[in-house]
């Protein structure tokens, strides 16, 4: 089955320029949050963000493969855990992180997918999956809590920030986990659609009491910052990584999680003055490998989960 999969699948300029697109697209997702943040109180862009996304992600949806009665209960608690647990805390946390140590921290999403995995059907997990864990978390430790002079970690980072955004990461890995006999099932647009709906529904009440109770002043800065979030990290980079695992091999696609850090890290540079020290390269680059070391050896369930990505 893998050979055949790498047989009828191949990298053209064309889908490799796709997966710098994405990868461009999803890594600015953390500074672009940053950059709304200045105008806009967390409740809000993560209202308006999705007030953006959830009719765009059901004109695609709706029609296609049709949600079940039953079925609405777990998407509807699906929506909860995602939108209102794992973007919510992830738009507080980034309020209380540099733009680089966010998204460094947003990238151990997959090695908790694989975790989760294992964990919920009793499945082994390997010791290299086990090693890859221990290097994700002593890498979030490291740019979480570096202290050199002049690093953005000193002045912008925060441990409740750091803690919130690790809060995300595993409950939007967790999602996705737990999404995986529904994705199958109905088809991962028809899912990521209508448990958006129901997080934003969720979602709504707080957000509405945040603003009536924060002042703030929506500025063009803030609105932007929401419809990129929006319509290019949600809608269209659902689309496109689904058009990419049709036409690249999975692990090719799968490349996507080392380069969003990467783009992240230099955007938050250029936007911000990001400057990290020694300590923050090192946490980077334990991250890395462990999330390398975690899709060595990937069962089954971790590989569909990760490939109903959803962001």
């Amino acid at each position: 089955m893998v050979a055949n999969d790498h047989a009828a699948k191949t990298v053209t300029m064309r889908s490799f320029g796709a997966l710098m697109v994405l990868a461009v697209m999803w890594g600015l997702s953390i500074p672009v949050t940053k950059l709304g943040l200045e105008s806009l109180p967390p409740l809000t862009l993560t209202a308006m963000r999705f007030a953006v996304a959830v009719p765009l992600l059901l004109i695609f949806a709706v029609g296609r493969h049709p949600l079940p009665r039953h079925a609405w209960p777990r998407v509807a608690m699906l929506g909860v855990l995602g939108i209102g647990i794992g973007q919510v805390a992830q738009t507080f946390g980034v309020s209380g992180t540099s733009a680089s140590v966010g998204t460094i921290i947003s990238a151990t999403i997959p090695v908790f997918i694989v975790f989760f995995a294992a964990l919920r059907l009793k499945q082994h997990v390997s010791g290299w999956q086990k090693l890859g864990l221990l290097a994700g978390f002593a890498g979030i430790a490291l740019v979480a809590f570096a202290r050199e002079h002049g690093a953005a970690t000193l002045s912008d980072t925060t441990a409740g920030g750091a803690i919130c955004v690790l809060l995300s990461a595993l409950a939007i890995a967790f999602y996705y986990v737990w999404s995986v006999e529904l994705t199958t099932a109905y088809g991962t647009a028809t899912v990521a659609a209508w448990s958006t709906l129901f997080g934003f529904i969720a979602l709504l009440p707080w957000a509405a009491w945040e603003m009536w109770h924060v002042p703030f002043h929506v500025a063009t800065q803030g609105v932007s910052a929401a419809v990129y979030l929006g319509v290019m990290v949600t809608v269209a980079g659902l689309f496109m990584w689904l058009n990419l695992l049709r036409i690249v091999p999975a692990r090719v696609a799968a490349s996507v999680q080392f380069l969003q850090p990467v783009f992240g890290i230099a955007a938050a540079s250029l936007m911000f003055g990001d400057r990290v020290g020694p300590s923050f390269v090192v946490g980077v680059a334990l991250v890395l490998a462990g999330l390398a070391l975690t899709m060595v050896s990937r069962n089954e369930v971790g590989n569909r989960a990760q490939n109903g990505n959803v962001r």
